[in-house]
C-alpha cells in the first residue's frame, strides 16, 4: 500500500519526540549536555497536588483615586503659577475632589477657562465666597474614577505578576476575580511569609528633600510648617543593637519617584561589609536626578519607601549618572526582596489580603498516589477487556491506548501545563474515550467481515465508516473542553487541558496509528485471518 513506510515513520518520529519530552519529568537528574540538546521541560504539578498558598486579594482602587486627585492638584498648583493667578491652597478634599482657593475675583472666570482647556477630566462643582476669598470646587469625572479603578486592578495584577515571576514561582495561576479581587496561587512555595512579604508591598519609593530650615523639635509638637510633613526612618544603634525610630521633617513636594527606575540590584558595601540596593534610573529618570542635585547641593535628600525613610544623605554634588543606592541595615534576603519589588514596579494601590490558605504538600502525595492507582486500575480493567473481547486487535487498540497516555503526557510536558487532580481525572477519561473510538471501528469491521468481505477490505470499509462518527464525536467533546478552559478555574482548567490533549493524541492514536498497524499486517506480512 503506497505511503506505509512513510506513515510509518511518521508514527515512530512522534513516538520518539514525546519520549524525549517525557524523559525530564521522570529523570530528575540528567546530564549538562541532554539539557543543551533535547527537552528540559517537565509536567508542573498544580496546587493540590504539589502543596503552596492560595490567596484572594482585594486592590483598595480607592487609592488610585486619591492619587490621580493629589496629582491634579499638584498640575493645578503649577499652572496656577505659570498663569500667574495668586491663590492661598490647592488640596484634595475627600477622595475625588480638589478645592483651590484664590484670592481675587477677577481671576475666577480666568480659572474656569483654565479647568475648561487643560483639564477635561474635571467637573465644575461649585463657588463659594467667605471672607473674600473665592473658593471653587473642583471633582474627578465619574467616568474617570471609574477608569481609574478599573487601571488599578489591571496594572496591579501585572505587577504582581512581574514580581512573581521574577520570586521564580514555577506555573503560577494569577487572575482577576470579580471587580477588584485578584485570586493567586503559588505551588511548591516553601515560604508563604515571604511571597506574601513580596506580593502585598507596594514599594513606592519617592525622593524628597529635608527641610533643615524648621526646627524638628517645633514640629513634632504640633507645629509642622506649611507644606511639611513628618515621616519616621529606623536606625540601629551600633552598641546595643536596638533599633530606634528616628523623625525627619519633609517636604512633602515628591522631587522623583520610583516609576523612572530602570533597574535595582544587590550590591555589598566593602566599608561596611553590608548588603545595600542600588538602583539605576532611565534616561528622563537620570535627567530629572541630575537636575534635583544640581539645585540642592548641599542639601540632604530623603529616599522614602512606602512613607519609611531609608536614607537621607547629603548631597554633595550634581549626579549625572542616575545612580543612587538604597541602605537601611538590610539582609541579603531583604535587600533582595526589594530590589524584585523595585524592578517590577510599585503597586497603583494597596493591596489587602482576604483569603490566605496553605497547602501541605502531604495532601497533593496522596491526591496523586489515589489518582495514579485509580486510573491505573481502570486502565488494567479497559486492556484486559479489549484484549479478551477483541483477540489480537485488542491487544493492538491497548498498545494505542499506551501510546496515547504518552503522547497526552507529553503535551503537558511540552506546553509546561500544570497537572491537577481534577486533570488526573481528565487523563483517566482519556483512556475510557480513546477505547471508546476502537470499539466504533472493531465493531464496523466485524460487521463488514460478516458480509463476506475480506479482511484487507473489511479494515478499509471499517475506518472509513466510523471516522465521522469519531471525528463528530471528539470535535463537540473539544469545543466542551475549550469552554471550560475559557471560563473555568484553575482545578477545572487542569481538566479542560488533559482532556484536550487526551483528545487530540486519541485522534492520532485510534485513526491513523492503529490504522497503520493494520496495514502492514495486511499489506506487508499478508495476514489472511483477522483475529477481532
Amino acid at each position: 500500500m503506497k505511503g506505509l513506510k512513510w506513515r510509518g515513520l511518521l508514527v515512530l518520529v512522534i513516538l520518539v519526540w514525546a519520549v524525549l519530552y517525557l524523559i525530564p519529568t521522570f529523570v530528575p537528574a540528567l546530564p549538562s549536555w541532554w539539557q543543551d540538546i533535547f527537552p528540559k521541560n517537565k509536567i508542573q504539578l498544580g496546587l493540590d497536588l504539589k502543596g503552596g498558598i492560595h490567596l484572594v486579594l482585594e486592590v483598595e482602587s480607592e487609592a488610585a483615586v486619591k492619587t490621580t486627585a493629589d496629582t491634579l492638584a499638584e498640575e493645578i498648583e503649577n499652572s496656577l503659577k505659570e498663569a500667574k493667578i495668586p491663590y492661598l491652597a490647592v488640596e484634595r478634599k475627600g477622595i475625588k475632589e480638589i478645592e483651590v482657593r484664590l484670592v481675587r475675583e477677577k481671576d475666577v472666570e480666568q480659572f474656569k477657562k483654565l479647568i475648561k482647556d487643560s483639564y477635561a477630566d474635571l467637573d465644575w462643582k461649585k463657588e463659594t465666597v467667605k471672607e473674600r476669598l473665592h473658593t471653587v470646587r473642583l471633582v474627578l469625572k465619574a467616568e474617570r474614577e471609574a477608569q481609574i479603578k478599573k487601571m488599578a486592578v489591571t496594572q496591579a495584577l501585572e505587577t504582581i505578576r512581574n514580581r512573581i515571576d521574577q520570586f521564580g514561582v514555577a506555573e503560577p495561576d494569577i487572575r482577576r476575580q470579580g471587580k477588584d479581587r485578584i485570586l493567586i496561587q503559588l505551588p511548591g512555595v516553601k515560604d508563604p511569609q515571604r511571597a506574601i512579604n513580596i506580593i502585598g508591598k507596594t514599594a513606592r519609593l519617592e525622593f524628597k528633600l529635608v527641610d533643615d530650615e524648621h526646627s524638628l523639635q517645633e514640629a513634632l509638637k504640633g507645629n509642622i510648617p506649611p507644606g511639611d510633613e513628618i515621616l519616621y526612618g529606623i536606625q540601629e544603634d551600633p552598641v546595643t543593637h536596638r533599633q530606634v525610630k528616628v523623625p525627619y521633617l519633609l517636604q512633602k513636594r515628591t522631587l522623583l519617584t520610583g516609576d523612572y527606575i530602570a533597574d535595582a540590584r544587590v550590591l555589598i558595601d566593602p566599608q561596611f561589609n553590608e548588603p545595600y540596593v542600588s538602583i539605576t534610573f532611565n534616561k528622563e529618570g537620570a535627567k530629572i536626578f541630575a537636575r534635583i542635585t544640581e539645585a540642592n547641593v548641599g542639601k540632604r535628600l530623603a529616599i522614602v519607601l512606602d512613607n519609611k525613610v531609608h536614607s537621607a544623605p547629603v548631597i554633595r554634588e550634581k549626579i549625572p549618572s542616575g545612580e543612587a543606592r538604597i541602605t537601611g541595615n538590610f539582609t541579603m534576603e531583604e535587600a533582595r526582596d526589594l530590589a524584585v519589588v523595585l524592578r517590577a514596579g510599585a503597586l497603583p494601590a494597596p493591596i489587602k489580603i482576604l483569603e490566605e490558605r496553605t497547602v501541605g504538600p502531604s495532601l497533593g502525595h496522596d491526591s496523586i498516589r489515589k489518582g495514579v492507582k485509580a486510573s491505573l486500575i481502570g486502565g488494567i480493567l479497559v486492556v484486559l477487556f479489549m484484549a479478551i473481547y477483541y483477540g489480537f486487535s485488542g491487544i493492538v487498540a491497548d498498545i494505542a491506548l499506551l501510546v496515547n497516555l504518552i503522547l497526552l503526557l507529553a503535551g503537558l510536558a511540552m506546553f509546561q501545563a500544570t497537572l491537577t487532580l481534577p486533570g488526573i481525572a481528565g487523563i483517566a477519561l482519556t483512556i475510557g474515550m480513546a477505547v471508546d473510538a476502537n470499539v466504533l471501528i472493531f465493531e464496523r469491521i466485524r460487521e463488514e467481515l460478516r458480509l463476506g468481505r475480506t479482511p484487507r477490505a473489511a479494515v478499509e470499509a471499517g475506518y472509513s465508516k466510523a471516522f465521522w462518527t469519531i471525528f463528530d464525536a471528539n470535535t463537540t467533546t473539544l469545543i466542551t473542553a475549550f469552554i471550560l478552559f475559557q471560563f473555568g478555574t484553575g482545578p477545572v482548567k487542569g481538566f479542560a487541558v488533559t482532556l484536550s490533549l487526551g483528545i487530540l493524541a486519541n485522534m492520532f492514536t485510534a485513526i491513523f496509528m492503529c490504522k497503520v498497524i493494520f496495514d502492514y499486517l495486511l499489506y506487508r506480512l499478508h495476514l489472511k485471518r483477522l483475529s477481532i
